[in-house]
Parts: C-alpha cells; structure tokens; sequence
C-alpha cells in the first residue's frame, strides 16, 4: 500500500480507537510516522543547540524553518516555546508511547521560568500547551503550581478601565493599549486556574477580557480586526488595525481561527450564551466564506489577492478543526456540519500537507503562513500547526468515541 493510501486511511483508524488510553495503541503508519517525526524534531533540536552554544540565548525549544532550511529554535520568552512540548503530550496521548511522554517531560520543564514573565501576554499558550497538557495526563502537583504561578502573573496585565489583558508591550509610538484577538487563547489559564483554587478572580478577569473583545472586536460580518488600541485613561477604543493581515479591514486567517476556538472555549467553561453565538457567528464565517478553497485549507488571509503565489496557512485550518470538534459539543442543530467540516480538514491535512518520513527536520505538517506582511515564515512548518493538527486529532478520537 502507499504511504498516500496509508496517511489517508489515518482518520478512519483513528475513529476505531476507543475506550482506555491504551487502545489508542496502533502499528498504524501514521501514528509511527507521527511518533517518529517528533523524535527526529527533538534530535534536530539538539544538534542545533550545540551549534549556539556561545550565542548566550537558552535555546529550549524548536519553532519553525529559517528561509535556508535550517532549524529555527526558541528560548523560553518566545511565545511558541511551549507548543513542541504540548505537541509531545498529545501525542503520547494518542498512542499511548512512555517515550514520547518522557520527552514531553524534557522539554516542559525548561519553560518553569516563564512563571513569572510579566511582560507578555502569551502565558496561556507557553504554559498552558505544555505544563497544562502534562498535568491533565500526569497530575503532577509541580505543574499544577507553576500553572496557578502563571496565572497570578497574567492577571497583572489586566487594565480594570479598558476591561482586557493587555497584549503587546512593543511598538508603543504605534498603539497605547493593544489587545489582539489572539489573547483569547490565553484565557483558558485564567479558567483552570479558577477552578483549581476556588479563586473568582480570575475567572472574572477572564470574562471580561472576552466581554471586550467580543464588543470591540468584531466587524458587522462577524470577521475580526487583530489589533484594537484603547485610550488608558478613558478606556475607549482609539483605532482597530490587521497587523498581521493582507489590510485593516481584512479577514486574516488565523485571526478568525483564534476567535473561534477562543468563544468556543470561553462557552465551554462559563456557559454564557452570548460567547457560544459569537463563535457560531464566526465558524459561519469561515466555513461558507466564498474564499475557502474546497479543500478548507485558507489562504493567509481571506481577502488577499488571488495570485498564483498566494500561500495557505495550514496552521489556521488546524486551529479551527479542533475548535469545530468542541462547538460541535454545544450546537446540536448545527453538530454534523461542524464534524463534517473538521474531518474535511483532518483529510486534507493528513492527505495533502502533512511532511513525507524524514521531512521537515521533523515537523508534521507543511505550509503554514506566520506572518506575510512581514515577511516571517511564509509556506513554512510552525510548530503551532502541528499542535493544534494533534489536539484536533485526539478530539476527533473523543468525539468518536462519546458518539458511538
């Protein structure tokens, strides 16, 4: 059989898997292949480490590919530290492998530090990707403290005038107080650690955050500006921009896919009606979007032009399978178009973009866009895309499973 026919066949064997953690076992090749691939990612790591050695940065982690084809690795203070770490917890989930679990180990608990990092806003998806993943496996008491740590040190960046986390520290000749739709993500931190210790507080802050960005952010057809500046003496909006997007009045792929798995998970741990609306509202968007390309995989923004070189970002579509699994939960009326859609993707990603044996340095899937405007990862692997194509994968299993 061929290693297309096999990747193809992914899916359905993934569905087959039920019950324990260890039926999720398979000598399937595309477990292997993911298994494999990680492990080689963590070899490449290695190797490139050694290579910095006396460059001073505390290199902990792999990102993407330099545009020589070499491998791009991070220190802890970059915002996707955490995603090859969560990429290895899922994946040991998936296949039930002691090894991939151990190497998870290895490369979350260089990120401990990031505890205390007051100047991002991106602690949700460092620490919440890795130390989160691994305690909801292990229940490691260590992990739950430097999570709830993470937290405390998220909430100082919570303006109660504006109602919202403030995102980027940079470019302030640019924006006073910018909060970018991506921070949804990092509210999900900010949930768990409510629940862990009985503390309001930062469920508070939480739903504030998204009650904000749910009034500010949106354009009349329920597509997302990135970035919306606010006055921090008034707390009224100033201006509304795309940064990363094709123009301010665009709909950035990844910046609708964040939106999404955002109110989807803002319902999921609040039951507020309003947060599960405004996610249907933007999977509408997406999914019937005439710009869609019939694969579901977007081009990086959903109105750049239509040039033959114009890339996909494979880590958009990732992004929004795996929010379309956990909608699908909420919408009775509406589940078997959301499953439909999110298989649709799993099928493209696994038939058509997923990187060959070897390929990559390791990553899993191919032709991610980080940010085109500036010239940064284009047509490249993320290590972001992987973790939410895994995180897809292992809810496409779940879902399976509660609806047999």
């Amino acid at each position: 059989m061929s290693l297309i026919k096999l990747v193809s066949s992914f899916t359905v064997l993934l569905c087959m898997t039920i019950s324990c953690h260890s039926a999720r076992k398979s000598e399937n090749v595309s477990l292997s292949r993911i298994k494999n691939q990680l492990n080689l990612l963590s070899v490449n790591f290695k190797d490139a480490k050694a290579q910095t050695i006396d460059s001073g940065k505390d290199f902990v982690s792999v990102r993407s590919l330099n545009s020589d084809g070499s491998l791009k690795i991070v220190p802890s203070k970059d915002w996707c530290s955490g995603f090859y770490a969560g990429s290895l917890w899922l994946a040991s989930d998936l296949t039930g492998d002691a090894g991939l679990q151990k190497l998870a180990r290895e490369f979350t608990l260089p990120l401990e530090n990031e505890k205390f990092n007051g100047v991002t806003h991106d602690m949700g998806f460092k620490m919440m990707s890795s130390f989160g993943q691994g305690y909801r496996l292990t229940k490691d008491s260590v992990y739950r403290d430097i999570l709830i740590q993470s937290a405390k040190t998220l909430t100082t960046r919570f303006n109660e005038k504006i109602g919202a986390i403030r995102s980027w520290d940079h470019n302030q000749d640019k924006w006073q107080y910018p909060v970018i739709i991506d921070n949804m993500m990092n509210l999900e931190l900010l949930f768990w650690a409510s629940k862990q210790t009985g503390d309001q507080l930062y469920y508070n802050i939480a739903v504030k955050h998204a009650e904000t960005t749910l009034a500010n952010h949106f354009r009349a057809d329920n597509s997302s500006f990135h970035v919306v500046d606010y006055d921090t003496l008034t707390g009224a909006v100033i201006k509304k921009n795309t940064h990363q997007g094709f123009s301010d009045s665009s709909a950035w792929s990844r910046g609708q896919a964040w939106g999404l798995y955002g109110y989807s998970m803002c319902y999921r741990e609040t039951g507020i009606v309003s947060f599960l609306y405004q996610a249907e509202k933007i999977a509408d968007f997406i999914l019937n979007h005439p710009n869609l390309p019939a694969d579901k995989i977007p081009y990086w923004d959903f109105d750049a032009p239509a040039t033959p070189s114009r890339p996909r970002d494979v880590s958009a579509a990732a992004i929004t399978a795996s929010a379309l699994y956990e909608l699908a939960r909420f919408v009775p009326q509406k589940k078997e178009f959301y499953i439909q859609n999110a298989d649709q993707i799993l099928r493209s990603l696994n038939n058509e973009y997923s990187s060959k044996s070897g390929e990559n340095k390791g990553f899993l899937l191919g032709h991610s866009t980080g940010s085109f405007p500036h010239n940064s990862e284009i047509d490249v692997p993320i290590n972001y895309a992987d973790y939410y194509y895994l995180e897809a994968l292992l809810r496409q299993v779940n879902f399976k499973k509660r609806n047999q």
